[in-house]
C-alpha cells in the first residue's frame, strides 16, 4: 500500500481499506495536497483486486472542519483540471467529488465529531455516510462568503431541508442529518468504528466485478432523474457571491468572517 503525507491507509478486514485523513491538528482540513491524496488512494483501490469497499474517516476529534483556507491557494496544483474564468474553483471542486461517484467500488464516509462545510461535501461524494449519534453537520459559510462548491444538497436532501441548510447555515445532529437523507444511520459514538466496519465487510462480501454494476445503476437513475445536472447548473453561483458587497466586505478578512460563521 503507498504512504501519504496526509493519510493513513488501514486494512481492519479482507477486502477493506480505511483511508483515515490525518490532520488531526487541523481538524482534518483538507487542503489541496490532502484532497489529491484522497482522490489518488481511492483510484488505488479502484485497480487493486484485493479491495472491494473503502471507508473514509478523520484523525483526532472530527471527520473534517472543511477547506484548508490557511494553506495557501486552493487552486494550486490541484488534482483535477477545470478551464479558467469565473467558477474554475467550483467547477473544479465539483469534478473532484463527482470522480467518487464514478470509481467502480463502493466508498463509505464515516463521521464522526462534525463534518463542517467541505467535510460534508466529501462525506456527501461517498456512496454511504454513517455518523456517530452526537457528531454534527452543517454548512456555515453560506452565512457570509458564498453558497457551497460542490452542490449536492437539493438534489440529495429536497427542497425544504435544503432551503433551511442554504438560508440558515445551521448545524444538524446525526438524527436530524438521517431523517433529511444526508446520511444513512446513526450509531452510539463507542459503537460507530465496529458498525461501519460490519457494513463494509457486509458490501466486500459482494464481488466487485457485479458491485460496479450495482453501484452505477443507482447513480445513473439519480442522473435520470437530474441530480447530476443540478449540481453541476448552480456551479457558477458560487463565483457570484463574490461580487455581493457584504462579501467583499468580508474577504477584507476572511478568516475573521469565518470565524464569525461559526458564532
Amino acid at each position: 500500500m503507498t504512504e501519504y503525507e496526509h493519510l493513513l491507509i488501514e486494512q481492519p478486514a479482507d477486502g477493506v481499506r480505511r483511508i483515515v485523513l490525518n490532520r488531526p491538528e487541523k481538524r482534518n482540513a483538507i487542503s489541496t495536497p490532502m484532497r489529491t491524496e484522497i482522490l489518488e488512494a481511492l483510484q488505488e483501490h479502484d485497480r487493486d483486486e484485493k479491495v472491494r469497499v473503502t471507508i473514509i474517516s478523520g484523525a483526532g476529534q472530527c471527520f473534517s472542519s472543511g477547506y484548508d483556507l490557511t494553506s495557501g491557494g486552493l487552486m494550486e496544483n490541484p488534482p483535477i483540471y477545470s478551464a479558467p474564468g469565473d467558477g474554475q474553483w467550483t467547477r473544479q471542486a465539483t469534478d473532484s467529488w463527482f470522480s467518487i461517484w464514478d470509481l467502480a467500488k463502493p466508498v463509505i464516509a464515516q463521521i464522526h465529531g462534525y463534518a463542517m462545510a467541505g467535510g460534508t461535501e466529501l462525506a456527501s461524494a461517498c456512496d454511504l455516510v454513517y455518523m456517530a449519534d452526537d457528531a454534527t453537520i452543517g454548512y456555515p459559510v453560506v452565512r457570509v462568503m458564498s453558497t457551497p462548491d460542490w452542490q449536492f444538497h437539493t438534489p440529495i436532501l429536497g427542497l425544504r431541508a435544503s432551503m433551511e441548510m442554504m438560508l440558515t447555515g445551521n448545524t444538524y445532529s446525526a438524527e436530524e442529518a438521517v431523517q433529511v437523507g444526508f446520511a444513512n444511520r446513526a450509531y452510539p459514538a463507542d459503537k460507530l468504528d465496529k458498525e461501519v466496519l460490519a457494513m463494509a465487510e457486509t458490501i466486500a462480501k459482494v464481488p466487485s466485478d457485479l458491485q460496479q454494476v450495482n453501484k452505477r445503476s443507482v447513480h445513473r437513475s439519480f442522473e435520470v432523474l437530474g441530480g447530476r445536472t443540478a449540481i453541476r447548473a448552480a456551479q457558477e453561483l458560487q463565483a457570484l457571491a463574490a461580487y455581493q458587497e457584504s462579501v467583499k466586505e468580508a474577504r477584507k478578512n476572511p478568516f475573521e468572517a469565518i470565524k464569525k460563521a461559526f458564532d
